[in-house]
Formats: C-alpha cells, sequence, structure tokens
C-alpha cells in the first residue's frame, strides 16, 4: 500500500472487473456525491473520507484470522513468566508494533475496581513512611507519606493490621468513599497514623497519573507512513507522542463504549481535533479484577481487517496469561 492515485484504466486492467474506465469514473463521482471520497486538492486523486472508511470496516471488510508466523510470535512472548506486569506490558506494546508496523500502546490496568489484598507501611526515616497497596490481581502501588511527629514502629505495625484488618478485599473506590466511617473508632494511640491515612487516603487509593503508564512502541512506523513524509505532519506526529494523556483518554473512551469488543475510531469520530488524520483500534484486556486497554494509532489508510484480528488476538492472549497466574 503506498497511498500513490492509481489510475482508473489500470483497475479495470488488474482486476478486470467487466467494466470501462468510463464507467469507474462516474461510479467514483457517484461516490464523491455521496461523501465516501473526496478530492483532497483539485489535482490529486480521489480518497476516501471518514465516512467511506467507515462503511468498509462496517459492511465491506472480511475479517482476517492471524497467519501462523504471527500466531508463533505472540505466543513466544507470552510463553516466558514474567515477574512485574510492567514488563510484560511493554514487551507487548513493542510486538504489537512490530507485527502491525504502527504506533502500539497498551494501559497500565486501572486501580479503580481492583480488589485490595493487603496494606504494607514501611518506616523509611523519621518522618516518612512508604505505603505499599497490593491488588490481589498482583497490581502494586507505592505512595510515600510525610509527617511531623515521630511514630513508633510497634504503632506503625499496629496501625497496619488494623487497615488490613477492616479494608482488605474491598475495592480502591469503595475504601475511598467509606474511609472515615470505618475508622471513627480507633484508638487514641492510633489515632494520629490514621488521620495521616485520612488526610492522604485520595492518594493513596487511587489510580497515579496514568499517563506515567502508558507503554508506547513504534513512533518511527508512523513517520515511514506516506501520509507523513512532510515536516508539518512529522511535527504532529512527535507532538501527538509528547501528549501522552491524549492517548489515554482516547483509549479509554473507546474500550468503555465497546465493553470487551474491538472498536474503531476513525478521523473526527475521535473525540481530539488533534487525532483527525489517525485511526485507533483498541480492545480491552483483564487484569484479574482489573481492565486495561491496548491497541493501535495509525493512519486512517491502514489494513484493518489484519490490525483487527491482531489486536483482538493479543488482547485474548494478554488475558489469558493474567488468569493463568
Amino acid at each position: 500500500m503506498t497511498a500513490s492515485p492509481v489510475g482508473s484504466r489500470n483497475i479495470t486492467k488488474r482486476y478486470q472487473i467487466g467494466l470501462s474506465p468510463a464507467t469507474v469514473r462516474n461510479i467514483m463521482s457517484d461516490l464523491e456525491d455521496s461523501g465516501f471520497i473526496n478530492h483532497p486538492h483539485t489535482s490529486a486523486g480521489r480518497m476516501p473520507t471518514d465516512k467511506g472508511y467507515r462503511f468498509y470496516v462496517d459492511s465491506l471488510m472480511e475479517l482476517e484470522y492471524l497467519n501462523r508466523n504471527d500466531q508463533r510470535k505472540i505466543k513466544q512472548t507470552f510463553d516466558h513468566p514474567y515477574s512485574e506486569a510492567e514488563e510484560l506490558l511493554s514487551l507487548t506494546s513493542k510486538l504489537l508494533s512490530s507485527i502491525t508496523n504502527q504506533i502500539a500502546c497498551v494501559l497500565y490496568p486501572s486501580l479503580e475496581t481492583g480488589i485490595l489484598e493487603k496494606v504494607q507501611l514501611v518506616p523509611v526515616s523519621s518522618t516518612r513512611l512508604l505505603v505499599v497497596v497490593s491488588i490481589k490481581s498482583g497490581l502494586v502501588k507505592t505512595i510515600t507519606l510525610e509527617y511531623n511527629t515521630e511514630f513508633e514502629e510497634e504503632k506503625i505495625q499496629s496501625v497496619q493490621m488494623l487497615l488490613n484488618e477492616r479494608l482488605s478485599g474491598l475495592m480502591l473506590s469503595e475504601i475511598r468513599a467509606t474511609f472515615r466511617e470505618r475508622f471513627h473508632d480507633v484508638d487514641q494511640r492510633e489515632k494520629p497514623v490514621i488521620t495521616l491515612f485520612l488526610d492522604a487516603v485520595d492518594k493513596i487509593f487511587v489510580d497515579g497519573k496514568k499517563e506515567e503508564k502508558l507503554f508506547l512502541s513504534g513512533t518511527k512506523n508512523l513517520i515511514k507512513q506516506p501520509e507523513f513524509e512532510t515536516a508539518s505532519r512529522i511535527q504532529s506526529v512527535i507532538e501527538l507522542i509528547e501528549e501522552k494523556e491524549v492517548i489515554v483518554h482516547i483509549f479509554e473512551q473507546s474500550s468503555e463504549s465497546k465493553n470487551g469488543v474491538v472498536s474503531v475510531s476513525i478521523g473526527k469520530e475521535i473525540p481530539n481535533t488533534k487525532m483527525e488524520d489517525y485511526s485507533v483500534i483498541t480492545k480491552e484486556y483483564k487484569f484479574g479484577d482489573s481492565k486495561g486497554t491496548l491497541g493501535i494509532v495509525g493512519p486512517k489508510r491502514m489494513e484493518y481487517a489484519k490490525i483487527i484480528a491482531i489486536v483482538d488476538y493479543v488482547s485474548n492472549i494478554l488475558t489469558g496469561y493474567f488468569t493463568q497466574r
């Protein structure tokens, strides 16, 4: 796929569709009148509009099955044990970009629906306390709290036991909403540490900066595409990559709206003007009680059938990997 114009005579010769070049030109004119294709400028050939791409994806496209080489390559990546989720998700984004030749993104699972397994309190200094929040799916979050009054280590261990007794098994969102009432009756000796938690509950039991949990690979793949050869287009790609929160927001919205199936958003369908030259293909994956999103960002002229099949397959394999842990 070169993105170069193709003449009507070449189409009739190569594909032997039983139509004359003049008939092909008339059909193209009708398609343009209907809004499925357009002229970027007077001397250019016609190209599909967002409406045209959407009609193709919804009505004309035939889904592909992955070839054996791609299946083997994907399965080999997941055949190894990984001690950290970050390592696996980073490798998954690199795998997706290498197979699709597009930008691949993998969002770290959201902690909002995660079930708390345990809280660990580790004194770092006389005025700093490291809080380790472990989720049952295997996700871990750490945060450091600072305080003015020194706490005895025995008191800290006592509070750790109390936190786990009353919070273990709850969703993080539930903990934030009910923390105060769950600890209104604590002993005076433990109250200073609990107060420290109460003041920071919205920082401890919540997702961190989501753009820091985005694994992105394959920027060079996009820059090589004919659509992005000019300096201004390359600059737009760089700006997009630098503003990761844009991609995070789009990926989260697409997975929420599709509820477990592959989502395809094309050009102006994407709720951000910076993404009008792109298509985004995403799917949700599951990590225990938590959910993440993976997918592809590329030009609107992409191999939709192949990429949809790859995104769907990798999402299912990744979910299966976490389920077996």
